[in-house]
């Protein structure tokens, strides 16, 4: 198993931009889908956003029309682009490589450490 690394997180102001980064060697060859998740502080783990081995995408209703998944395969990279940030959007942002796509159970289902994203008003 390789464990993800994500990248990209930081400090922004309401109405802005980010875009994180989520780089699993091996997850697109053994039909891995994504998923992201965050963990607001204090909060419990909230869904965020999926990618799936063929390019199906889910989001949270929170976070639709303003958040963006996609994979360069190129690279076994999944990118989170992130408009309109808001405060309540901030929170530490995981992924983790999907098992429920019926790729190699050995291989996925592995979190990453996270990125920390802070929205200020």
């Amino acid at each position: 198993q390789v464990q993800p690394v994500e990248s990209g997180g930081g400090p922004v102001q309401a109405g802005g931009s980010l875009r994180l980064s989520c780089r699993a060697p091996g997850f697109t060859s053994n039909r891995c889908g994504m998923d992201w998740y965050r963990w607001p502080t204090g909060k419990q783990r909230e869904y965020v956003s999926s990618i799936s081995p063929s390019g199906i995408t889910s989001y949270a209703e929170s976070v639709e029309g303003r958040f963006t998944i996609s994979t360069d395969t190129s690279t076994d990279t999944v990118y989170l682009q992130m408009n309109n940030l808001q405060p309540e959007d901030t929170a530490m942002y995981e992924c983790k490589t999907s098992v429920r796509y019926g790729g190699n159970s050995a291989f996925c289902g592995v979190r990453g450490h996270g990125t920390q994203v802070t929205v200020s008003s």
